[in-house]
């Protein structure tokens, strides 16, 4: 009596071969179901998030010579130099890694350390009033048009982050990217939105036309 018996070493190959097939058919179907959309979601929003970060370093390169240039009219003005410089050193050690932005807490140190930044440049810019030499100086005039456009680009960098996580966690709470990120990328977790505190929304007033 014959029989025929199948190699064993050739089912394993079979059964790749059919899951190759039936995930070439699936994948068109996959693909307009949206199964890409939770990375594609996930990497715009660190994308922006970069941006973010790319505009506070400006503004942050930008302090030790408004310092500088201010302390050359304002040297009394001791207490105002001292709180900016040790509000950008604070800001320059206070960093997320984009892996980091789905923690509350690191979030939150980053976006208060900003914001103590911001306070107390505004707090220096106010105080330049008094001074109306240093107002005119060309080298102040230079650096507050540079700060200006940077605080306008920080207010634009932030909104369109804010934008591109409410879009990525939307798609992890909605259906069916709920039920897609649950299959294949159980890792995927809501990002926080840097969200300004009251009035930060506004830059720091720069202008001192009257």
């Amino acid at each position: 009596m014959s029989a025929s018996v199948a190699c064993p070493t050739a089912r394993p190959r079979l059964a790749r071969l059919r899951l190759a097939v039936v995930l070439l058919f699936l994948a068109p179907v996959l693909s307009a179901c949206g199964i890409n959309n939770v990375p594609t979601l996930e990497e715009r929003a660190k994308a922006t998030w970069g941006e973010v970060q790319n505009q506070y370093q400006r503004r942050a390169d930008l302090i030790p010579n408004l310092v500088e240039t201010v302390k050359g009219y304002a040297a009394q003005e001791r207490d105002v130099l001292t709180s900016v410089t040790e509000a950008r050193a604070k800001a320059s050690q206070t960093t997320i890694r984009a892996d980091q932005l789905t923690d509350p807490a690191a979030v939150q140190r980053y976006q208060a350390a900003q914001e103590q930044l911001g306070g107390a440049l505004s707090r220096l810019l106010v105080t330049v009033e008094r001074y109306p030499d240093l107002k005119s100086n060309a080298n102040f005039m230079a650096l507050q048009s540079q700060l200006e456009g940077t605080e306008n680009r920080i207010a634009v960098a932030r909104r369109d982050y804010i934008e591109a996580v409410q879009a990525y966690n939307t798609e992890l709470r909605t259906i069916p990217g709920r039920w897609i990120a649950a299959i294949f990328y159980s890792d995927a977790k809501p990002m926080q939105v840097f969200e300004a505190r009251t009035g930060a929304e506004m830059p720091p007033p720069v202008s001192f036309t009257r």
